[in-house]
């Protein structure tokens, strides 16, 4: 019994020591200084002892934006990506048999230990917070949010900095794409509504913007969620009603933007309770496909009981087999924004709401705050070409300025920027494409 033990471990080492090994052949063969520029590589603190952790949804450049920062800033590291498929069913007593292996190839000096998608091992967190308390620098990534975030508060107490990661904003999408984003001729402004057309109906996937034709992205899109639905939700939460979580997940792609109902989540899907329907939600949420915004309010069962959900992409709304979705621009349009709202304000202890005190007020798409006050008012719309449409979303915002004591106005829209003074309140109408090219 113990040779046959001690021959499987051996075997073990072998296996990870070759997976390991390609993946560093891998590594080698990277260019950064061809790819995109992200914005969160300036988050990214290399001179702490906190871990630094990227979160974020399956195929947004997690990876590839540690690679990027540690290539170009010329640190030397060992790496070991956790979701190759032939390290399934990897423990937590081989954790020190993959640390070893990496010493084997990068030398038993290195200081630097990159981890890809470790939330696949169970127990990582004790591994991690070890090489911590033995000084080691460590970079993580991960695609669940409730198994980051839990176990890194609980285990790391602090000792680690979270990096959020989204697919490409519409700026970086241009990067990548070399439309000019500075010259203001015709042909570059067309060139501009042209990218943005394409950004809100393909996404902002890194990957996808490459893909030859439609057909392709639609199997890339189609892969993508059946890979995030049963492996990052149905597998981890041992989840036996696939087809429910299916119907609940392409319900509230093809509602996006709108207030969720559970129950009728729960009919749709044909779970028991409106509470499984919200659990599922949730997954949803951890796994970062869907984004919920809670509704304004001092009072907590309100913000609670009236969500709303957002797509984390709006490659999705479309790309998927069965879509008969109209050519709805203005929601697209609002989706994109509120996931750069997240963006540019997760890192800055400020949240997202949405403004409705009543059921039959105008609402307003977002409030920003910081904690209770309110920053800013945002809304978004198509255009404001037609008089009707004009007074609805100047109205809602010059309603809720007064009740919510705000004079940051802003409202969002495919025309020109202009400043519009209404009851001697300002509002800053905000050209969509330079708002999301030029943050303030």
């Amino acid at each position: 019994m113990y040779v046959c033990t001690i021959k499987r471990y051996a075997m073990e080492e072998q296996i990870i020591l070759k997976v390991l090994r390609e993946q560093q052949l891998e590594v080698a063969k990277y260019q950064p200084t061809k790819w995109c520029h992200r914005y969160e590589e300036s988050q990214f603190l290399f001179d702490s002892n906190l871990a630094q952790v990227v979160t974020g949804v399956r195929r947004s450049g997690k990876s590839t934006l540690c690679h990027k920062v540690l290539l170009q800033n010329e640190i030397v590291y060992g790496y070991a990506n956790m979701d190759d498929d032939r390290l399934v069913g990897i423990q937590t007593e081989d954790l020190d048999t993959t640390l070893g292996c990496i010493y084997q190839l990068y030398g038993t000096d290195v200081n630097y230990l990159f981890f890809d998608e470790i939330q696949n091992v169970d127990g990582w967190y004790m591994f991690v917070n070890r090489l911590l308390r033995q000084g080691k620098r460590v970079i993580i990534t991960g695609s669940n949010a409730k198994l980051l975030s839990g176990e890194l508060a609980t285990h790391l107490t602090g000792r680690y900095n979270e990096i959020k990661l989204y697919p490409f904003s519409f700026a970086e999408y241009c990067q990548s794409q070399n439309v000019d984003v500075t010259d203001y001729t015709t042909q570059a402004e067309a060139a501009r509504k042209s990218a943005l057309t394409a950004y809100l109906y393909n996404g902002g996937f890194p990957e996808i913007s490459n893909l030859p034709n439609l057909n392709i992205k639609r199997i890339y899109v189609e892969s993508l969620l059946e890979t995030i639905v049963l492996k990052d939700i149905a597998k981890r939460f041992n989840i036996r009603n696939t087809e429910g979580i299916r119907r609940i997940s392409n319900h509230l792609i093809n509602n996006t933007c709108q207030t969720i109902s559970y129950e009728k989540l729960a009919e749709i899907s044909g779970l028991k309770s409106s509470k499984t329907a919200q659990q599922y939600v949730s997954y949803l949420s951890q796994a970062f496909l869907i984004h919920r915004i809670q509704k304004f309010s001092f009072k907590s069962s309100e913000r609670i009981c009236c969500e709303k959900s957002y797509v984390i992409d709006t490659g999705f709304i479309a790309n998927r087999e069965n879509s008969l979705l109209s050519e709805n621009t203005g929601w697209r349009l609002e989706n994109v924004i509120y996931i750069e709202l997240l963006r540019r304000h997760s890192s800055q202890t400020e949240d997202i709401y949405y403004y409705k005190p009543m059921s039959r007020s105008k609402e307003v798409d977002f409030v920003v705050c910081r904690q209770n006050v309110v920053k800013e008012l945002i809304q978004v719309t198509h255009n404001i070409d037609d008089a009707k449409t004009y007074k609805r979303e100047t109205e809602a915002l010059i309603n809720a300025s007064k009740a919510l004591k705000c004079d940051q106005l802003t409202l969002l829209t495919l025309s020109k920027s202009q400043d519009i003074v209404i009851e001697g309140i300002t509002i800053k109408v905000r050209s969509i494409i330079e708002w999301l090219l030029w943050p303030r």
